[in-house]
């Protein structure tokens, strides 16, 4: 019973393996890295145009003579010479003052007259008479008797002004007036006489273009470059799975002495790689690495981003000048992420403390 749980439990160990693609029999203890067999590439020769053919022109200038040339600096003209007017005197008579008239004024004459007007016409009326004194009613308007009374007319007299003689006027007459002035006047008006200015000339030098520049024309030919370049051959990709050392698998120290925000390897820190890195490289073929570097909390974190992210691809570059297969390498800068100690930023540590934080580290990963 005890060997078929034990068979069953293998089982399911050696699929589960399988599932996830696992090493195949794997020993207890020892670590496994999955290697893809790497990409070989040729090296191949070709010839680059640096620079092409062109043409060079050289410029021949212009040549030049002279001429001279008899040229007018000033046109013929005219002078107009003035003879003033001559002046005389001259009396005129004219109408100082014109002839009128003066008149005088008889007024109206009026004289006096009396009218006589109606001014109520003559009429006649009823009237009602006192009462009988025997009358027997006790109306007072009974045992009364009417009288139809006559009236004379009414008149009054009104003064009046009547006209004898109406305004009139007498006219004399009041004779004009004549003077005289003296003015001047011209007796022989002003002319012009025009005269002839002669023209003038004068001697001139000027360049002229005997022949025009112009360019010869030289070629230059094209500039070439030998450039090596490397060329794939074949196509890696195979997976397979290589024992090595557990040690590997973690991060492991590689003490570069960075100079301050620096990210160029010194020859010493190139000598470090090439003891250090490339044996393991050489005695793992095919197996990935990763470069990692870190840096201290001083500074902001975007610049030791920056910074630590630089340090690693310039490891990774070295690598590359060796032969090594840019597909096996990766470079990662985690600035100041990853601490080892307290001295994050606001605390307060030593210079010693600070440089635990400052490394590059690499380690073997699976592909």
């Amino acid at each position: 019973m005890k060997k078929i749980i034990l068979l069953g439990i293998a089982l399911v160990i050696s699929n589960f393996a399988f599932a996830q693609d696992l090493p195949a029999n794997p020993e207890p203890g020892k670590c496994y890295v999955r290697c893809t067999t790497p990409d070989v590439y040729v090296n191949e020769t070709v010839q680059i145009m640096t620079k092409p053919a062109y043409k060079k022109l050289r410029v021949v200038p212009a040549e030049y003579g002279t001429e001279t040339e008899r040229v007018l600096v000033k046109a013929e003209g005219k002078k107009l010479r003035v003879i003033a007017e001559k002046w005389g005197t001259e009396t005129v008579s004219y109408l100082k003052k014109q002839g009128a008239s003066t008149l005088s004024i008889n007024p109206a004459r009026f004289g006096s007259d009396a009218e006589t007007i109606e001014i109520k016409p003559a009429y006649a009326q009823w009237e009602l008479g006192a009462p009988a004194p025997d009358c027997a009613s006790s109306n007072p308007n009974d045992c009364r008797y009417w009288c139809y009374k006559g009236y004379p007319a009414e008149y009054t007299t009104v003064g009046l002004t009547t006209l004898v003689n109406d305004a009139s006027f007498n006219t004399a007459p009041v004779a004009q007036k004549m003077s005289s002035y003296t003015k001047r006047v011209v007796t022989q008006p002003a002319s012009v006489v025009e005269e002839i200015v002669p023209a003038e000339y004068a001697n001139i030098t000027k360049t002229v273009l005997v022949k025009d520049a112009y360019t010869t024309e030289v070629s230059v030919p094209a500039e070439y470059k030998t450039v090596t370049k490397e060329v794939l051959q074949s196509k890696g990709g195979l997976t397979t799975w290589k024992e090595v050392e557990c040690a590997l698998v973690e991060y492991q120290a590689l003490p570069i002495n960075w100079n301050l925000n620096s990210a160029t390897l010194t020859p010493q820190a190139k000598n470090l790689i090439d003891t250090r890195l490339m044996p393991v490289l050489q005695q793992n073929p095919g197996v990935k690495l990763e470069i990692a570097s870190h840096t201290d909390s001083r500074g902001t974190k975007e610049s030791n981003q920056d910074l630590s992210e630089r340090r690693a691809r310039a490891v990774v570059a070295y690598l590359q000048t060796k032969g090594v297969n840019n597909s096996l390498l990766v470079a990662n800068g985690y600035g100041e992420n990853r601490l080892k100690n307290r001295c994050a930023d606001g605390v307060s540590c030593t210079e010693r403390q600070h440089s635990v934080n400052r490394r590059t580290e690499f380690r073997l990963i699976n592909n």
